[in-house]
């Protein structure tokens, strides 16, 4: 799928693609509305509803991704709460095995994230992914977010990089729509973000379901 002679810089989302989604998906649905509902003495399914309704109204949006956005929002204290189910923070198979081979491979590897600071302090404390990452770069820095085409803008003058030999692996279309634009010329998505959830079928950009299909044969 990757002729890897072509590809000089790897840069990797983190949720959904090194990790599994379903700790996100799970916190943001679940976890959230039941402390939301025991904290401020609201009813648990309208809290719900009414949670899910406003913080899909930023999706795509910066906003969408700041933890400090939404403790505000909402009156919490959002990494806190993540931290009390930071047990299901997972790494997605053969990540780890992929990493290692990249990393030996001598490429350039970088993660590109829309997390915010606090929830990549959480899940790198958690699975120390980081000891294989060359670079970090998070959205908020730029104050765009990956969706956005400023942020590649921004990306290429801060950390100049040669887009025609780049690989992006993205879960999300939207980014790496945004990033086609600008001129990554390799892109690849996952069939199946969060574990829990379908495999993804019919989607726009090439896709894997686990990092071993990445791997050179032996």
């Amino acid at each position: 799928m990757i002729n890897w002679q072509d590809i000089d810089t790897v840069m990797l989302d983190m949720d959904g693609t090194l990790l599994d989604l379903h700790f996100d998906n799970y916190f943001w649905t679940q976890h959230l509305p039941l402390r939301y509902s025991e904290i401020h003495g609201t009813p648990l399914d309208s809290t719900r509803d009414s949670l899910i309704a406003q913080i899909t109204a930023k999706q795509g949006t910066l906003n969408w991704y700041c933890l400090d956005y939404w403790s505000e929002e909402l009156k919490l204290d959002i990494p806190s709460l993540k931290r009390e189910v930071h047990h299901l923070i997972a790494i997605r198979p053969y990540v780890e095995e992929f990493l290692q081979w990249l990393s030996d491979s001598h490429r350039e590897v970088w993660l590109v994230t829309n997390a915010h600071q606090h929830s990549l302090d959480i899940k790198m404390e958690r699975t120390s992914l980081d000891r294989w990452i060359d670079r970090i770069v998070i959205s908020h820095q730029f104050s765009a977010a990956k969706e956005d085409p400023q942020f590649w803008l921004k990306l290429s003058e801060e950390a100049p990089f040669d887009e025609k030999r780049t690989l992006l692996v993205d879960d999300n279309a939207s980014v790496l729509q945004a990033a086609a634009d600008f001129g990554i010329a390799h892109l690849l998505t996952l069939r199946q973000p969060d574990s829990k959830q379908s495999i993804r079928d019919n989607l726009a950009f090439p896709a894997i379901h686990h990092f071993d299909e990445l791997l050179p044969t032996p």
